[in-house]
């Protein structure tokens, strides 16, 4: 059964400064010949969705008291610490509506239950999600559903200020939800306007589309056949203004022009952001490999996106590769393989994983599908790099820690922190790298060590101890160590792009 999200509906170890008043602290003196001694950092994405839309993941049911959203908020990000994961990609935009304080378009109602109700008392959940985040050494994409206007979970009447009520003739039912027509060059210009109003107001690390184009096929119930999208007025004025593609083109046309746009869009506003894009998991039907079959996003959703890899129109590609690797029709691994194959602008190619799917239900994935999935992509990784991620849809599963997924992650597969791989082509020309950070240790009353690292904003910072010939690597600003043992450190910066800065060496004394 080929799946999408139309049928759902470490991080870096970064630890808090301890409570404990540090008591004293040993010396740190220059050694400059250590610096070359550490190993490379680990490199890999490990990301999860946090899904707002029909309350998915956070918060966890509408209505909750800003307090109450804000300690489920604390316990994700922690529990994303606690995994060594190093991404959230948090859901800020469901369907025409807001997960932050906007003057373009009405609060969502996965708040209060009310679209268009701030709330209250008042804060701006992407704000301090964005803060929370990266006090804790994690980025923060803010995620964006394109063209959506209602998803079929909404209960809330549409607010006055909803493109629903503003703007009609942008917006078509079809099915039991609203969509934009992207094919109105008004609609698209608003959503775009939308992705820049977040970019330039909160600092994100990603722009983050997923797999809604053109909506997924309806059916007439009573006839059972297709139903097509109602897009009859902007398809007839293309053609009057003399266009001449066929309406399936035409369609692509417009899904690859808000593409491209958003692509330049990021690049001019907030070069050091990345755009990221999670369509649906298999490509067009004629590139497909030996033994793949399923829907064509490329004929349905008119998502061609093959050429936006090729064309290099996103920074990274997460292909939602939701089936079992047994799965023949949609074995994982051979999908894999063709997504890394199709990479030929060598960007970021990372997994969409459909950890979900681990339930207390007896139908559920065995939890070792989805490690087994996560050793496969490091094993199928190109010696590039691209390949060196994956994204779990979505954070409740880990939340949940589903028939001990969280315990089986920790103990063999995010036993180390690791850094995001870098973007070396968004740096511009003549960048400098960071400047290692300033350390400070101080011992702490229970006998263990504090380790204190001040880099520059937007910074984050990675760190090696040597314990006798034994290297151990984190990555944060403000890290707890064991003392027993413990001779050097080797510090240093990693900007926005994931890039390492020199390294500095200190020995204990």
């Amino acid at each position: 059964m080929v799946l999408s999200r139309r049928t759902l509906l470490a991080a870096p170890l970064a630890l808090s400064a301890c409570a404990e008043r540090p008591l004293f602290g040993p010396s740190l003196k220059p050694a400059p010949e250590l610096a070359a001694l550490a190993p490379a950092a680990p490199r890999e994405f490990r990301a999860a969705w946090v899904a707002t839309v029909a309350n998915i993941d956070w918060p966890s049911k509408k209505g909750l008291s800003t307090a109450e959203q804000q300690a489920e908020m604390h316990a994700m990000l922690d529990r994303a610490v606690e995994l060594k994961l190093n991404a959230i990609i948090f859901q800020v935009r469901t369907s025409a509506d807001a997960l932050y304080d906007s003057k373009l378009e009405p609060w969502s109602e996965y708040l209060s239950g009310s679209q268009g109700q701030a709330p209250e008392p008042f804060y701006d959940p992407l704000a301090l999600w964005i803060a929370e985040a990266h006090k804790r050494g994690l980025e923060l994409h803010a995620w964006f559903n394109p063209f959506r206007a209602r998803q079929s979970g909404a209960r809330s009447a549409l607010a006055a200020t909803h493109l629903g009520k503003t703007r009609p003739d942008w917006v078509k039912s079809y099915g039991d939800q609203l969509w934009l027509d992207p094919g109105e060059p008004g609609a698209a210009e608003h959503s775009l306007a939308v992705f820049k109003d977040v970019l330039q107001r909160y600092d994100v690390d990603g722009i983050h589309i997923d797999d809604y184009f053109y909506p997924y096929a309806v059916n007439d119930p009573a006839t059972k056949q297709e139903i097509d999208f109602p897009d009859e007025p902007s398809w007839q004025r293309y053609l009057k203004s003399g266009g001449t593609l066929g309406r399936a083109d035409w369609r692509r046309q417009n899904v690859d022009t808000l593409i491209v746009r958003i692509y330049k869009m990021v690049a001019a506003t907030k070069p050091q952001v990345r755009f990221g894009i999670s369509p649906f998991g298999i490509g067009k039907p004629a590139l497909r490999p030996a033994g793949i079959a399923g829907f064509s996003q490329y004929d349905k959703l008119y998502a061609d996106v093959e050429r936006w890899l090729a064309e290099g129109w996103l920074d990274y590609l997460v292909p939602q590769l939701y089936w079992p690797r047994a799965q023949q029709a949609q074995a994982f691994g051979p999908l894999l393989d063709y997504w890394h194959g199709q990479n030929a602008r060598a960007r970021h190619v990372w997994p969409g994983l459909y950890t979900s799917r681990i339930t207390d239900k007896p139908e559920s994935w065995p939890v070792d599908e989805i490690t087994g999935q996560i050793a496969l992509q490091r094993q199928r990784a190109p010696a590039n790099g691209t390949g060196a991620g994956h994204v779990h849809f979505s954070m409740i599963a880990l939340q949940q820690n589903r028939r001990g997924l969280v315990d089986a992650l920790k103990a063999g597969t995010y036993t180390d922190a690791a850094l995001v791989p870098a973007t070396p082509w968004l740096a511009a020309a003549g960048s400098v790298p960071p400047a290692a950070p300033q350390p400070g240790l101080a011992r702490q009353s229970n006998g263990q060590w504090q380790l204190s690292l001040a880099a520059g904003s937007g910074q984050r910072c990675a760190c090696w101890l040597r314990y006798g010939e034994r290297w151990e690597f984190r990555a944060g600003s403000e890290l707890l160590l064991s003392a027993q043992g413990l001779d050097a450190i080797v510090v240093s910066a990693i900007d926005r792009l994931g890039i390492e800065g020199p390294r500095v060496a200190y020995r204990l004394a």
